[in-house]
């Protein structure tokens, strides 16, 4: 009240003085005074306001008009990103990640929001009932605001703990990974060491791609076929069931390729450099060993991801050529093309492994026509059944 009285008082005298000099106003209408007042209390508040949030407003403002689509790291950034594929088509998550994405790359001092993935719409006889219960108890209530903060903080210091949960399950699981894989393509471990070591890498990623997906969809709505066909229509596509797959193709059989754990490697290195950049980056220890090889891990993961796809392509050719062993597998190498032709079709390897079968097209077609014509007609069979 005090804050309010002062200008009251000094427009006031400016009336008087003011009704004065010229003659025509009257010096008894406070009321005058009110919309030069109401303007003038709302800019010095508004200006205050401002002054407290312009740096993190331009920031934000920067971020918006940043020209994400020429920046070659935006795209590898996004395709990284594991996130449904009914979520990745909203903008507001699209623009989350556009400025995690600024954050890291180019401003730091941007600060970003966590984001709630709780579903905007609600029953609509809820809303109903509570905007009815809303006008019903339009009573001040002067503790209502105090207890939905510490609810609403309460709320997002759990949601934030869990993720922090998750995170630390997925990097724990992956260093362990790596470590195991290490172990197994290392030449001078013991061979029963190195045949369970790479036993457990392909098992320890099967378990935390399953938990991936277990995080980000959950479970079949019903135990019944029509919802669990939904279900596998959504998650066929993603990056954690194609390597779920993988993982298990490999741990169940009885042939040891070491050759199959160069994927492995790459996907356990990108998610512990990943969440050591993330969280360790103010660490001492962690800037004087482990940024500069984090950084080559993250601005080399098309790389990464180019080197996996031509292994797993390598291993279709080598189960094809271990069918004339007495290690031969037919039910698995059968799977292994399936799971072939699913990331040549899914979009987050398709780019990968399209790349990789035109180069073989282009070094194989010419060899067929120059010496082996007959082939063309199997060739070109093999062709739609991989194209359906």
């Amino acid at each position: 009240m005090h804050i309010a009285l002062v200008p009251i008082k000094v427009l006031k005298l400016s009336s008087d003085t003011f009704a004065s000099r010229n003659g025509n106003c009257s010096t008894n209408s406070p009321l005058l005074l009110w919309p030069e007042l109401k303007e003038r209390g709302g800019r010095i508040m508004m200006n205050t306001g401002e002054e407290r949030e312009d740096p993190q407003k331009l920031k934000r403002i920067a971020a918006a008009a940043y020209d994400y689509e020429n920046d070659p790291r935006w795209a590898d950034y996004w395709s990284n990103v594991l996130i449904p594929p009914h979520m990745a088509s909203r903008s507001d998550v699209v623009d989350h990640y556009k400025r995690k994405f600024y954050q890291r790359y180019i401003d730091p001092g941007l600060v970003v929001e966590a984001m709630s993935f709780s579903s905007s719409s609600q029953p609509t006889r809820q809303s109903a009932s509570s905007s009815a219960s809303a006008a019903a108890n339009d009573q001040p209530r002067p503790h209502s605001s105090g207890s939905s903060t510490r609810n609403s903080s309460t709320t997002s210091s759990n949601q934030t703990s869990l993720h922090w949960d998750r995170q630390m399950i997925q990097f724990s699981v992956n260093a362990w990974v790596f470590i195991v894989a290490v172990l197994a393509i290392f030449p001078l471990i013991p061979k029963s060491l190195s045949h369970r070591a790479y036993r457990l890498a392909f098992l320890g990623t099967a378990c935390s791609s399953l938990y991936s997906l277990y995080s980000l969809y959950g479970t079949p709505s019903a135990w019944n076929l029509p919802a669990i066909q939904l279900y596998f229509q959504s998650i066929i596509a993603t990056k954690d069931f194609i390597y779920s797959i993988y993982c298990l193709t490999f741990v169940t059989s009885h042939l040891c390729l070491k050759f199959a754990l160069i994927p492995i490697l790459c996907l356990a290195l990108e998610h512990v450099a990943k969440f050591l950049r993330h969280n360790f980056n103010r660490s001492i220890l962690y800037r004087k060993y482990l940024e500069g090889p984090c950084v080559w891990v993250e601005s080399n993961a098309t790389t990464l991801s180019i080197l996996s796809s031509h292994s797993e392509i390598g291993l279709g050719f080598l189960l094809i050529i271990s069918l004339f062993s007495w290690q031969r597998n037919i039910i698995q190498t059968f799977m292994y093309w399936q799971l072939l032709k699913l990331m040549y079709h899914a979009p987050v390897t398709a780019t990968y492994h399209q790349s990789v079968w035109a180069k073989i097209g282009r070094m194989v077609t010419p060899f067929v026509e120059r010496n082996a014509p007959f082939l063309k007609s199997p060739i070109s069979a093999i062709q739609r059944w991989w194209l359906r």
